[in-house]
């Protein structure tokens, strides 16, 4: 029997969106109040996902996620190295879904982790409590996809 013929690269295709001009629906999703997954690797290589408050600047191309430095999420980040880690934030509600790739830095300043939790208030309408183990998870965005 002839392998059935796959609709995978015409489907893939459709799921990604050029990062230089963004359809302002899926922007709109990336505002919009949503818990999201961070997926980072451990060490061996097997995948770490967590749930965590995802802000997005499509300016910038920066994905943003604040975090305890002790976390896990953080030490899978650090232990990718200097040149960031592979990443992929996710969010989806019903059938809408939305995803970025990219390489993740863990930030220290804090102008950046002050700049993280304003994002973050913003889009989740409430201002996280003061933490001084606080950290900011800056990913430089590569790729997006999503749907919906």
């Amino acid at each position: 029997m002839p392998p059935r013929p796959t609709r995978w690269p015409h489907y893939a295709a459709r799921m990604a969106h050029d990062l230089r001009a963004l359809d302002p629906d899926y922007l709109t999703f990336w505002r919009e109040r949503h818990l999201c997954t961070l997926t980072t690797l451990r060490p061996n290589g097997t995948p770490h996902v967590v749930a965590v408050g995802v802000t997005f600047d499509p300016h910038t191309g920066i994905a943003r996620v604040i975090t305890n430095k002790g976390s896990r999420k953080v030490a899978n980040v650090l232990a990718a190295g200097p040149d960031g880690a592979p990443v992929a934030v996710c969010q989806l509600e019903g059938k809408r879904w939305a995803t970025l790739e990219g390489r993740a830095v863990v930030r220290t300043e804090a102008d950046v982790i002050a700049d993280a939790v304003a994002r973050y208030a913003e889009r989740y309408g409430r201002t996280p409590q003061p933490n001084p183990e606080r950290v900011a998870i800056e990913i430089t965005v590569t790729r997006a996809l999503g749907r919906g």
